[in-house]
């Protein structure tokens, strides 16, 4: 077999490699498709949400009126949980520090 042979063959293979290559990306991308469609409708029903407070803080109005025992309990366990996510962000902070002191640079 001539060098350019050799070339032309691994050229061929390299190409035919790339169409497969191509093909399973787009197969993997259809796959991801819903679930982008999901995280798009969640981020967009955010913004609203951040746009329009008055909903969330109506509702929060009605359940207070119409079942006063369920809203604070679900008030205390918000407030617990907002707590303990403070504390956490602090322990995170504090070991990164440290572990940034320890480290050399």
């Amino acid at each position: 077999m001539k060098p350019d042979d050799v070339r032309l063959r691994q050229q061929q293979l390299l190409l035919i490699r790339s169409t497969e290559l191509r093909h399973v990306l787009t197969q993997d991308l259809q796959r991801l498709q819903r679930p982008a469609a999901w995280a798009d409708q969640l981020k967009a029903g955010w913004h609203w949400l951040l746009q329009h407070p008055e909903w969330p803080a109506a509702g929060l109005v009605v359940v207070l009126i119409l079942k006063p025992r369920r809203f604070l309990t679900w008030t205390g366990r918000a407030w617990w949980l907002w707590k303990s996510a403070r504390q956490l962000r602090r322990l995170r902070d504090a070991m990164a520090l440290r572990l940034s002191q320890i480290r050399p640079s």
